[in-house]
């Protein structure tokens, strides 16, 4: 657990930062590690099944996320309010809701999983093995919201390393099993998804096991859990907002594989790819930003309101130069990105093209996201959701339509830095007005 109401705030915020970043990384490595093997060992068909599946996972778990992350932002506030009876409440309360929550998706993906991917207009010749994929990785989710949930609780009372741990040991169990399912047993797509549902698994427990013997807050007895409404209520009002806004996100990404899914299989297996290389590029600027929220949630409930300024500004300068560094890398390391994961030329051209256009923004990214951190751990979650929701569905998504009739699958390239430089501008604006510093709940 780490105390962020005293000391110097960009050095809290960087130290904090730092393992949240390294274990996302290695989080993301789950889904890379999985196309990578995806793409030289099944084949591009494959891949494009896995891009297709995912936005469609996200769309299943998004509001679930959005109400996890309104639990963290009660747990870093009571915590900061050195109230740890509530933090105990919260952390039962929220567990209890994750527990039903994955029940009921689980049930509903396997059910509708087909459905979904015909109404996207998935090509023909893709759908059995996104169908397969989709509904491993949902049946098992209710083991990925116990690891993700546990990870966030920890997160929201200020310690970032210990998931970290768990996360290095989900992964290596994960690289391990893809290379033996899918080179050994010869399992398919099918071998890839057990894979990440087993690693997930793994972490789970090892992660109710060390801290049942070793935290002095977080104890796993599942028969003597509480369920708080107050708690939840306070969860649901800084959450959902969120929730609401990434599954309107994820709605949205849906509706741009649809428009991805016209250009045919090259194109569906380059986006594969790219959303993958722009997940882990992204993380610098996610990070930091959830490392703001618990800072800015800490000094809230501490009366320290002073230090949100400084700590903003620090996060800014420094998620701002390593996403500067990213776009370097991306934009100069394109076809070498792009053939760790296919030897398909046309793929690899497509991916390229992409990555040169969209890869020069990521600091506009980053801005807005840092933005948003400093008002979501305040506990302002409404205005965040109707800026996201502006720039994706009023702006991205109108505009990839259109720029992709009169330019191909490179106009959906340009709607994404399009709808972030939209979605930045918005989120500064509202920043001036300082009404975000009203929404404390403790």
């Amino acid at each position: 657990m780490k105390d962020l109401t005293t000391g110097k705030e960009g050095s809290l915020i960087l130290k904090f930062a730092l393992p949240m970043l390294l274990g996302n990384v290695f989080q993301q490595l789950y889904n890379i590690v999985d196309s990578i093997i995806v793409g030289n060992f099944i084949g591009k068909e494959a891949l494009a099944a896995v891009g297709a599946s995912f936005p469609i996972i996200f769309a299943f778990l998004s509001l679930i996320i959005g109400i996890v992350s309104g639990s963290t932002i009660v747990i870093s506030q009571y915590f900061g309010a050195k109230d740890i009876e509530k933090v105990k409440r919260t952390i039962d309360t929220l567990f209890i809701f994750l527990f039903f929550a994955s029940i009921v998706i689980s049930i509903v993906g396997i059910i509708f999983s087909e459905d979904i991917f015909r109404m996207l207009r998935l090509p023909e010749e893709i759908i059995p093995q996104a169908k397969t994929y989709f509904n491993i990785f949902i049946g098992g989710v209710i083991v990925s919201f116990g690891f993700n949930g546990t990870s966030a609780v920890l997160r929201g009372l200020g310690d970032s390393k210990t998931p970290l741990y768990f996360l290095i040991i989900s992964t290596i169990i994960n690289i391990g099993l893809d290379l033996l399912f899918v080179l050994v047993f010869k399992w398919g797509i099918a071998g890839v998804a057990i894979a990440s549902v087993i690693a997930q698994g793994g972490a789970f427990l090892t992660a109710i096991i060390y801290l049942n013997r070793n935290h002095k807050i977080i104890r796993f007895s599942f028969t003597k859990l509480v369920f708080d409404k107050d708690i939840f209520k306070k969860s649901i009002r800084i959450g959902l907002p969120t929730g609401i806004q990434q599954t309107f996100v994820a709605v949205g990404m849906t509706a741009l594989i649809s428009i991805v899914n016209t250009f045919g299989t090259n194109v569906i297996a380059a986006y594969s790819v790219v959303m993958r290389i722009s997940s882990l590029a992204s993380l610098p600027a996610m990070n930091f930003a959830a490392a703001l929220s618990t800072f800015v949630g800490q000094n809230i409930g501490a009366k320290k309101i002073e230090r949100i300024k400084s700590g903003f500004i620090s996060t800014l300068k420094m998620s701002s130069l390593i996403s500067i560094t990213v776009s370097a890398f991306v934009l100069l390391g394109s076809g070498f990105l792009m053939n760790l994961f296919t030897n398909d030329t046309e793929v690899i051209r497509i991916g390229k093209e992409y990555l040169m256009i969209v890869g020069a923004f990521y600091v506009i990214f980053s801005a807005m996201f840092s933005i948003s951190g400093v008002m979501r751990g305040a506990g302002d979650t409404l205005i965040p959701m109707f800026i996201s929701l502006i720039a994706l569905w009023i702006i991205r998504i109108p505009s990839a339509w259109l720029l992709s009739r009169e330019f191909g699958e490179v106009g959906i390239w340009w709607a994404m830095p399009i709808g972030w430089f939209v979605g930045f501008i918005l989120s500064f604006i509202y920043y001036l007005t300082g009404n975000w510093k009203k929404k404390v709940i403790v």
